[in-house]
């Protein structure tokens, strides 16, 4: 971890700091100034646009990719970009820039939005980050925060370390934020919106500079990535003096008004629906739904066991009860309580914006959790990752045999920091079956544990891991991506729920397997010896053995897979635990090795989802392929 350290700083020249102090502290006419001058200096607006280039106030003039736009407020013009891809080449490389490029102290100054998170954004760097090779430094952002890294000689180890130090505030979509990163030589200091929020003294002396690296505004590039901001750019500036707090808070001060300009108006200027809505959290009497605006609303659900006729159009259109949630929300989560056991409803969500737009969604279904004695079915789907096709045609099958909930073992999307991953491909291939049956998610080592699985998800705290019961059902979900073994937070709490659980049938789901046939995930078959399984998750196997746990779903292996019933790692004719690998819900497909493990039963190669079936001491599992044929059935009798 960087440690942290009384606020020191150093400049290259010590005379010129001493002006530039002098000259800030002399009285607030110096701001419009701004101080000292800097090296490198871009205003995004009219006057400085022309032939395809930004022409600098002071420095290089950048040359525009993509189509950025020029867009204007109440304070002045900005540009906006696309992310399609947009960004301003400053130099396609560091070399045409050798003389101006800070060596030891710098402040980088930038009034930027973000209007879509992502895990590697830019505002301004020169960077080659490939492998073990860190060098070059970059002011920029990943999905909740801004972020500084940079790599010095004083940390060089040979191909140079990068410190990517990450502040604290989040920064909210679509605002102008005032981001300054300083560098002394000896310390490095983020700011965000005039206050410090974060420092390290993990760097020193000159920074590091890669051979070659193009020098980007807007974006994060190095030899083999490209990440393309989206939102606006105002100002950037470059000094080669590292900037006293006192300078910085200044600095926002001056231009404080640009932080209070409507942030959604360039989120968004349209009120559209951008997900859902979908069903979360089933219980015997409640039901909560989710969906996201693009722009703050009203949050409203209208249900009812029926609708009645509007009297002029004579639709069904009107529900008698009504909740109303946050008034200014773009991720609505609505709770509806009061509910009836196993009973379906009709629902409709609307949202209305501060200027009066309203969506409203059509006319939807669901039911709530059965209660103990009641027949029940669930589908099972993991790994839709990347696969948006294969995902909406298993939804669709799944679906059509009216499941009561979905279980998602885990890896839901491919890059869970990449909010596309989310918003177009996700919930559009899922969306027509979340609508109507709820989702009860796993995390999978591709969510990130990223911030936009707990935006979305209205999941009991902590989130990332749970218990639900259903019908005669209970099914503790797990995070295998954290610690599982004996002593941890998860195994404690498993161990007393699976004590304490009275149902008929018990289920553990997480993503990871803990037994599978793999060719390679856990050693290579082919060439050598495999474990079969993560060890790490095979120490929750004891409590599997002795509270009768029934199956257990786990996802990772993009394949399907079912062993024998086991139980003290061993196969059993009666009772024991079955393991099932239900990967096949989109990601590339995964092949088993050349050998046959002890515990397989059947595994296959194919996109696929499972439906489980119970009905009091009888289960049925049936697994069906992406055209929906059946190709493996399972049925358990509990005497």
């Amino acid at each position: 971890m960087p440690r942290l350290h009384e606020a020191t700083t150093l400049h290259r020249d010590p005379a010129r700091a001493l002006l530039f102090w002098a000259v800030l502290l002399s009285g607030p006419a110096v701001l419009a100034h701004d101080g000292p001058d800097p090296v490198w200096d871009w205003s995004f607006d009219a006057a400085h646009l022309s032939s395809g280039r930004v022409q600098a106030r002071l420095g290089p003039d950048a040359r525009i990719e993509g189509e950025l736009e020029l867009v204007v407020d109440e304070h002045g013009e900005s540009l906006y970009f696309h992310g399609r891809p947009d960004r301003l080449v400053v130099a396609d490389d560091l070399s045409e820039l050798k003389e101006s490029l800070p060596q030891r102290h710098f402040t980088v100054s930038a009034w930027v939005s973000v209007n879509q998170p992502q895990p590697w954004g830019g505002i301004l760097g020169v960077l080659q980050d490939n492998g073990s090779a860190e060098q070059g430094w970059i002011v920029g952002y990943d999905d909740q925060v801004f972020s500084f890294g940079l790599a010095s000689v004083g940390a060089d180890d040979g191909d140079g370390v990068m410190t990517y130090m990450k502040g604290k505030t989040t920064y909210e979509q679509g605002r102008l934020h005032h981001v300054v990163a300083t560098y002394d030589g000896a310390h490095m200091r983020l700011y965000v919106d005039g206050q410090l929020d974060a420092e390290t003294d993990v760097q020193t002396g000159d920074v590091l500079y890669p051979r070659s690296a193009p020098v980007v505004l807007g974006g994060y590039s190095d030899a083999n990535e490209d990440y393309y901001h989206v939102g606006r750019l105002r100002r950037v500036m470059l000094f080669d003096l590292a900037a006293e707090p006192t300078w910085v808070e200044h600095r926002y001060e001056h231009d404080r008004a640009l932080s209070s300009l409507d942030a959604w108006e360039w989120i968004d200027p349209e009120h559209r629906l951008v997900v859902g809505p979908f069903l979360q959290w089933a219980t015997q009497d409640g039901m909560t739904i989710v969906w996201e605006t693009s722009r703050p609303s009203s949050s409203v659900v209208e249900f009812g066991t029926a609708a009645s006729p509007d009297p002029l159009t004579e639709e069904l259109v009107l529900l008698p009860q009504r909740v109303d949630g946050d008034p200014e929300a773009r991720i609505h989560q609505v709770r509806v309580t009061g509910l009836e056991p196993g009973t379906a409803y009709m629902y409709r969500i609307s949202s209305t914006d501060d200027l009066g737009r309203e969506l409203r969604s059509d006319m939807l279904t669901f039911q709530t959790a059965a209660p103990p004695g009641r027949p029940i079915a669930f589908a099972v789907i993991s790994d839709t990752q990347d696969n948006p096709v294969v995902a909406r045609a298993i939804a669709g099958h799944a679906w059509g045999q009216r499941p009561h909930f979905v279980l998602h073992p885990g890896d839901l999307v491919g890059t869970g920091r990449n909010l596309d991953d989310w918003t177009g491909e996700f919930f559009p291939s899922m969306g027509g079956l979340l609508a109507r049956v709820p989702l009860f998610p796993v995390l999978g080592n591709h969510e990130q544990d990223a911030r936009f699985y707990y935006d979305y998800m209205a999941l009991p705290e902590p989130e990332y891991y749970y218990e639900f019961r259903y019908g005669d059902a209970a099914v503790f979900v797990l995070d295998t991506n954290r610690e599982v073994g004996p002593g941890s937070e998860q195994y404690t709490w498993l161990e007393q729920r699976l004590a304490a659980s009275n149902a008929l049938w018990k289920f553990v789901s997480y993503h990871h397997p803990s037994y599978t046939s793999d060719e390679n995930d856990y050693g290579n078959m082919w060439t050598g010896t495999s474990s079969h399984g993560d060890l790490r998750v095979r120490e929750l196997v004891p409590l599997y053995d002795r509270y009768g746990v029934d199956i257990v779903f786990n996802g990772h292996i993009h394949s399907y897979e079912r062993t024998w019933p086991l139980r003290s790692d061993d196969v059993v004719d009666e009772g024991g635990t079955i393991y099932m690998i239900t990967g096949g819900g989109g990601g590339s497909l995964e092949t088993p090795g050349p050998t046959r493990p002890w515990f397989a039963n059947t595994v296959r190669r194919g996109h696929h989802y499972c439906m489980v079936r119970i009905n009091g001491r009888t289960l049925e599992l049936m697994a069906y392929d992406v055209e929906g044929r059946l190709f493996d059935t399972l049925q358990l009798r509990k005497e």
